[in-house]
């Protein structure tokens, strides 16, 4: 089992440094790379993405991806910007399918901004489509705008849509995650204004009479975003475009007390994915060690249970993680009174530890 390790910028080198010692506490042979991405692979090789750390990709089963970006890159041109490698890698690896789990732990109902019975028991499941929408649509770019409101005015546009082909596939993977969940799909779309989304709409709707033992509904975007939020646990598996699933993500995300404490997984047909937490870089904090490395481990977790097969060493990992937060082990982004505050190695350290006390208990 090959794994490609890229740890990316600000705070990504140390969740990844941790993810990567609870992976090798495990009984299995990995043969894990690191190579550089991001904003560090453009300062030391003048590209975001190399072409051999994209090699690398390519050839490994799975990739566990850190973080990427930082504010001191913001003035390059856009295709030399650390956030181009996450782009290059989905596009060139094909990661259509995009799994965002929201799970509120029940030691950290109180870190949610919502009220304990809203969001006790939360259970999402976020499918994003991953490789087209406005995000990559053609023809996109600033021009001087030849009518409109302000003709001669300068101007930048980007382009929406998908084909028949992309909703079938990313619907078929909704529909399959949902049977082995509570049976219930929301497609996610805004059809009321755009073709993009009709066509969407209309797509989601034929592919689920394939599968009539799940529940379908549809919601506008703009509804869906604000019933996360009245009543989250509604949802059970959500499906919808690449920008709509980027923006309603991370709503979901802080239903659950905290955007450090989510996984993601990003896979191809062939099951290969990239495997990242959902949060970004902070290089607001970085080399502080106080990020928690939790989202990157439990990252680890869909790693081995989607790509390498390696479904009981996942589990093990998520439940040595839910033994962590049971001992009141809290980074600062989840900290409360009554609970033990710990940075990131440390963090590490309970999560290596609780696998290997398992691991004994179990032999004995």
């Amino acid at each position: 089992m090959k794994i490609a390790v890229l740890p990316g910028d600000g705070i990504g080198t140390e969740i990844v440094a941790e993810a990567v010692r609870v992976l090798e506490v495990l009984d299995l042979k990995f043969e894990m790379e690191t190579a550089l991405v991001g904003g560090v692979a453009y300062d030391a090789h003048g590209h975001p993405l190399p072409e051999a750390t994209l090699k690398l990709a390519k050839e490994a089963d799975a990739i566990l991806f850190g973080a990427v970006g930082d504010w001191k890159y913001d003035k390059l041109e856009r295709q030399f910007r650390p956030e181009q490698a996450i782009l290059g890698l989905r596009k060139n690896l094909g990661l259509f399918a995009n799994f965002r789990p929201a799970i509120c732990y029940e030691q950290l109902t109180h870190a949610s901004s919502l009220k304990p019975e809203l969001v006790s028991g939360l259970d999402i499941l976020i499918i994003r489509e991953l490789t087209g929408d406005i995000y990559f649509g053609q023809p996109r770019g600033r021009r001087s705008s030849p009518d409109g409101h302000f003709p001669g005015a300068e101007e930048a546009f980007d382009t929406m849509r998908y084909s028949r082909p992309e909703i079938e596939r990313i619907a078929h993977v909704a529909f399959q995650a949902a049977r082995k969940r509570n049976k219930r799909v929301t497609s996610v779309d805004k059809a009321n204004v755009l073709e993009t989304f009709q066509l969407w709409k209309d797509v989601v709707t034929e592919v689920g009479q394939q599968y009539p033992d799940v529940k379908l509904d549809h919601m506008y975007v703009d509804n869906a975003a604000m019933q996360l939020v009245k009543q989250p646990k509604y949802f059970d598996v959500v499906v919808t475009g690449n920008m709509f699933g980027d923006i309603l993500s991370d709503e979901a995300a802080m239903l659950t007390g905290s955007i450090g404490m989510l996984p993601s997984a990003s896979l191809n047909a062939g099951n290969q994915g990239l495997y990242e937490p959902s949060h970004g870089s902070a290089p607001d904090i970085a080399g502080k060690g106080v990020a928690n490395p939790l989202a990157t481990i439990l990252s680890a977790a869909m790693m081995l249970r989607f790509s390498l097969n390696q479904p009981q060493a996942a589990d093990r990992i998520e439940s040595a993680v839910q033994d962590v937060l049971a001992q009141g082990l809290r980074t600062a982004d989840i900290y409360s009174d009554g609970t033990t505050k710990v940075g990131t190695r440390a963090m590490g350290d309970a999560v290596v530890a609780a696998i290997t006390t398992t691991k004994k208990i179990t032999k004995s």
